[in-house]
């Protein structure tokens, strides 16, 4: 009897617009990076936001994803909210910046700067 690999699931993927406009953005970086770190801190309104900061290096936990020619790790603390997650760039007349279509995603605040999540079931 052989037993089945199961595969682990890509904690995000990113849109074309979204790595593109990360290459972009770190080709034009004043120092060196090696990708783009994602995590979730508590705050605002909605109970929690997303952060994103260059990554140097990667830390002992991080999950890397490597997508579209990008380097995204996230942060061990917030794999659990972030599993499924698609980061897109959008571009409107008032506004353009990374925007996360993300299914743990429960509520959001009137202006979209924090969310409320829940983990994602393990079981």
């Amino acid at each position: 009897m052989t037993q089945s690999v199961r595969q682990r699931p890509q904690i995000m993927k990113l849109t074309d617009a979204a790595a593109g406009r990360v290459r972009e953005i770190m080709d034009r970086a004043d120092k060196p990076v090696v990708g783009l770190r994602i995590g979730v801190k508590n705050g605002g309104c909605a109970g929690m936001e997303y952060t994103m900061e260059w990554a140097e290096d990667q830390k002992p936990f991080d999950e890397v994803v490597e997508d579209k020619g990008v380097k995204v790790f996230v942060d061990a603390k917030a794999m659990m909210f972030l599993l499924g997650t698609e980061m897109d760039y959008q571009t409107s007349t008032l506004k353009s910046g990374f925007t996360f279509n993300n299914p743990n995603q429960v509520s959001a605040c009137g202006c979209g700067e924090s969310v409320q999540l829940k983990a994602v079931d393990a079981s």
